[in-house]
């Protein structure tokens, strides 16, 4: 397939700079792939789709604020880092702006004065970092030098790593909004946004009407960022990131399966991680979740057939992109791209801020 063939036109007025007032008061448009149908609603109305015996499995990886300002020693050049993957211990892979700028044996500099963060009362800190190697894709490798803890210091100085079609500064309200309510784990440099809709009220809501929670952990990595730049979209290839099921998870899963229940997965992110963690089971003739840690770089697209989820809900995504195209697989490329026109239309809101929609 053609990477043109997951094209679209979006008037650049419908890519959401701002989160909505309230996480739930975002729009919701509801597909049904039975029949077509498109309803129009708001994120707070998804407990009408969803019953008992049904099981949403959300991903709660946490982000990391990721995004760092800081000054090349000997220069001062003013350099901006994203950490992308931890390697082990204090070394990072990490995308550097300008990259020219920066040679192994260079030093840049977090804490001082006019590093350009947010860092209050944090001058005289030790936190720096040193380039070890080359990575792959113009990054580089990266080890940190710091006082205290190194979480710590990354809460103090780094901003939220939002993404590049969000043309602001970051503020404060990013630190919350850009974060699921149920994020646990730290690693993530991207949020699973389909997610941010979802308030600890509404899943309480849906808990009490007798939906399963399942939390899988997908921390999304650099190839969030990376567009696919192969016309041949089979030729293109996912990077690794790293996931976990735990028991508990896989048991809330499998059982839902097993008792003819919905997976209904909250994300790409969620998908990808029970699509990779998926087994076929002798005994029962059906296709369980794995508990288990691994990486994937599962690329689901048109063709593929589903093994887990049987409905999505999701955020609505860039043209061209590996999220598109893993929705074009659960309905298909021309229904996607007819209810994309239909959300344009609707002036809907776009990306990671934007609007949701379930899939059915």
């Amino acid at each position: 397939m053609h990477i043109n063939d997951f094209d679209y036109e979006l008037p650049k007025e419908l890519i959401a700079q701002t989160p909505a007032e309230k996480r739930d008061f975002s729009r919701l448009m509801v597909v049904d792939r039975a029949t077509g149908e498109v309803e129009h609603k708001h994120f707070y109305d998804i407990l009408e789709y969803l019953g008992p015996g049904d099981c949403l499995v959300l991903n709660n990886s946490k982000v990391l604020p990721a995004r760092l300002f800081g000054v090349k020693e000997g220069t001062g050049a003013k350099v901006e880092f994203l950490l992308t993957k931890r390697i082990e211990g204090d070394t990072w892979e990490t995308m550097v702006r300008p990259g020219k700028r920066l040679k192994v044996g260079d030093a840049v500099n977090f804490a001082g004065s006019g590093s350009g963060s947010d860092s209050d009362g944090q001058e005289g800190k030790l936190f720096r970092a040193v380039v070890k190697d080359y990575g792959d894709d113009g990054t580089r490798i990266v080890e940190f030098e710091y006082d205290g803890i190194f979480l710590e210091r990354l809460e103090e100085l780094g901003q939220m790593p939002l993404p590049p079609y969000i043309e602001r500064e970051n503020n404060k309200d990013d630190r919350d909004r850009y974060q699921t309510v149920y994020c646990r784990d730290e690693g993530s440099v991207a949020a699973p946004t389909a997610g941010l809709h979802f308030t600890e009220e509404l899943l309480a809501k849906a808990e009490a009407k007798g939906v399963k929670i399942a939390y899988v952990t997908l921390h999304v990595g650099i190839g969030t960022f990376r567009p696919v730049k192969v016309e041949n979209i089979e030729e293109h290839h996912m990077h690794f990131e790293e996931y976990f099921v735990n028991e508990e998870t896989a048991e809330i899963i499998n059982e839902t399966i097993k008792a003819g229940g919905r997976i209904v997965s909250v994300g790409t992110t969620s998908t990808r991680t029970v699509e990779s963690a998926a087994r076929f089971d002798e005994a029962s003739g059906l296709w369980l979740v794995q508990p288990g840690h691994g990486n994937t770089d599962i690329f689901i697209y048109p063709g593929y057939e589903f093994k887990i989820i049987d409905a999505l809900i999701t955020n609505f995504h860039l043209p061209k992109s590996t999220l598109l195209m893993l929705i074009s697989a659960l309905y298909n490329r021309e229904d996607i791209l007819r209810v994309y026109k239909i959300a344009v239309e609707e002036k809907y809101r776009f990306f990671s801020y934007g609007d949701a929609m379930f899939i059915k």
